[in-house]
């Protein structure tokens, strides 16, 4: 990909079609396929007419049965409205289809759960509740997917109390169990408890929100979290009210003004903003300190940088050690409960699936190994049973 720029001072993207990203993405990354033979007309009453009105009647009468002979038990649906896509933001539903692939091949390839993108040209709130309320019926559970904030926080928390089936965004959650993995196995390292810890959260959007909850109720000592404008404290003005609820329940001892600020004497500095934090901010953090600079392509502290002043870095690039990745938790989580037959994904399901993480790691526990790889197959199954049992 390069640019091309216009006698008129604009520039046009350029695209290498060529490219072997472009290739393995043509025609799509997924396909279905059918799980009974279709070879003779037996085969065709049976998956199909006449004999399908019989599982039809039988459902009509019994609901439940719909979860043993339909696909909806192993199925989820990966929902957005391309509103917030990776690091590129609002870019629509068309643009935002090739990620929602991705991610339901990740859900099929780490888990063995089914799952269809649902990409939807709908944003208001009301209409998006709607709309996947419509289409629950076909699916045992719903990710939600690179929504914007605020509005992900009242879409996610509408539709859990509306349906039956377990509503995950995983721009939240997802990211909050995997923080809080890296975080158990970084203290287990050290020697220290969530207790032992005062934490700053670079960022007040969708992950850092949920992030910031998780680790309160891991019992971390002390949460700071700070936005564009610094600090977010109860003196703040113009906060909405999830930032609101934030300095309720957040900056135990009330500080005030920017990051370096929040930084004098922290453990733990994770960064989800996508901006930039300079080494100046960094030399104020104790002395065991842990970056998780987790903004991509490029982290929040350059991991050079981070290394000179802490003695865990992780980031979330798979170029680095110890990658804070989403795949480590929501096939697993999903996994797990479905098999449950779960009805929600609990606060509980979230933290024991955070400790199975960390457990994954085990006598390979290091400054550069503090989660296990994103491709270790023991991770999926690790989480879905932690997480069925907690159901």
């Amino acid at each position: 990909m390069g640019t091309c720029h216009l006698s008129n001072g604009a520039y046009i993207i350029v695209f290498d079609l060529q490219d072997p990203v472009f290739r393995a993405h043509r025609g799509g990354k997924l396909r279905t396929a059918a799980t009974v033979p279709l070879d003779s007309r037996q085969d065709l009453s049976i998956a199909y007419t006449p004999g399908v009105a019989r599982v039809c009647e039988a459902i009509a009468a019994d609901q439940a049965l719909a979860r043993d002979y339909t696909w909806r038990s192993n199925l989820v649906a990966v929902v957005t409205d391309g509103t917030a896509v990776l690091g590129l933001g609002d870019i629509g539903p068309a643009a935002s289809l090739p990620v929602m692939e991705g991610k339901a091949a990740l859900f099929r390839g780490f888990a063995g759960v089914d799952a269809v993108p649902i990409c939807l040209d709908v944003t208001d709130p009301d209409e998006v509740v709607a709309a996947v309320k419509a289409i629950a019926p076909s699916f045992g559970g719903i990710n939600l997917e690179d929504i914007s904030a605020p509005r992900c926080f009242e879409i996610e928390s509408r539709l859990k109390a509306e349906l039956d089936i377990p509503v995950f965004h995983d721009d939240q959650h997802g990211t909050a169990v995997v923080v809080l993995a890296a975080m158990h196995g970084a203290l287990r390292f050290q020697g220290r408890r969530p207790a032992d810890v005062t934490a700053v959260i670079s960022g007040a959007g969708a992950a850092g929100v949920a992030i910031t909850r998780i680790l309160l109720q891991a019992g971390v000592s002390d949460v700071i979290v700070c936005d564009s404008r610094g600090i977010i404290h109860p003196g703040r003005d113009h906060l909405n009210p999830v930032k609101a609820d934030l300095a309720k329940t957040t900056n135990r001892f009330g500080r005030t003004g920017g990051i370096a600020d929040a930084l004098k004497g922290a453990d733990l500095l994770i960064g989800v903003s996508g901006g930039t934090i300079g080494a100046e901010a960094l030399e104020g953090m104790s002395e065991e300190a842990m970056i998780f600079a987790m903004a991509n392509p490029n982290p929040e502290v350059d991991p050079a940088v981070a290394r000179d002043h802490a003695e865990i870095v992780a980031t979330g690039r798979s170029d680095y050690p110890n990658q804070i990745n989403n795949v480590l938790a929501f096939p697993g989580i999903f996994r797990g409960a479905l098999d449950a037959g779960a009805a929600a994904i609990t606060e509980e399901m979230k933290l024991v699936a955070a400790e199975a993480i960390a457990d994954c790691v085990g006598d390979d526990l290091a400054p550069d190994r503090i989660v296990p790889s994103p491709l270790d197959p023991r991770v999926a199954e690790a989480v879905a049973a932690a997480v069925k049992a907690a159901a």
